[in-house]
């Protein structure tokens, strides 16, 4: 079996374990993730790879962190990733991507992410739950930032933190690869959880 294979069978069983487990209807989850019905069963089924938008709604409305949803083993102390061991999460043929390093659960979702971007690439995200909070690092070239309206040049060495409520972006506009980790920590799931409902 395949590396993404695997990805898609984990995501298929965590998915439907945490919805459960959540007491979400199949109706319910598509409503507080934005996420169709459809794409949901497929997913569940194992018969679809969805896009790293489709899989942080998914997370965001569950209450977890993707680390979870992917499944990786994880210590009851210590869970050490090492190199090249990080899902790659989105790629470019100029060089960009995006991998999830290590996430946890215990304090509400937390994530750490590592961005590469090419010059002249970028990526951009939909609004998170109210609440969400990410910390960029910036250890290469120069990352414009981009949260609602506003830009903001980050050159190496630089860290900014920011509600990702609103609709927020990453892009390389110069002519050196940006390089960059960032940490997203999302309200634990008693802060917004419904009242609960039938599963499926």
């Amino acid at each position: 079996m395949s590396d993404l294979e695997q990805l898609t069978q984990a995501l298929a069983r965590n998915l439907k374990r945490w919805r459960t487990e959540r007491n979400f209807t199949l109706d319910a989850l598509a409503a507080r993730s934005g996420v169709s019905r459809g794409m949901i069963i497929q997913i569940e089924q194992a018969r679809t790879n969805p896009s790293v938008g489709t899989t942080v709604k998914l997370a965001d409305a569950l209450g977890v962190s993707i680390t979870t949803l992917l499944d990786h083993d994880r210590g009851p102390q210590v869970q050490v990733v090492l190199p090249g061991q990080g899902v790659r999460m989105w790629s470019t043929e100029g060089g960009s991507a995006s991998t999830m390093l290590v996430g946890d659960d215990r304090r509400g979702p937390l994530e750490m992410w590592s961005y590469e971007l090419a010059p002249g690439e970028g990526t951009d995200s939909d609004p998170h739950l109210a609440g969400t909070v990410e910390m960029i690092h910036v250890t290469g070239g120069e990352l414009t930032l981009v949260v609602g309206d506003r830009e903001y040049a980050l050159p190496a060495g630089s860290a900014a933190t920011f509600e990702a409520g609103l609709g927020h972006g990453y892009h390389n506009r110069g002519a050196e690869p940006v390089r960059m980790t960032l940490a997203v920590s999302i309200p634990p799931v008693s802060r917004y959880r419904p009242a609960d409902a039938p599963a499926d």
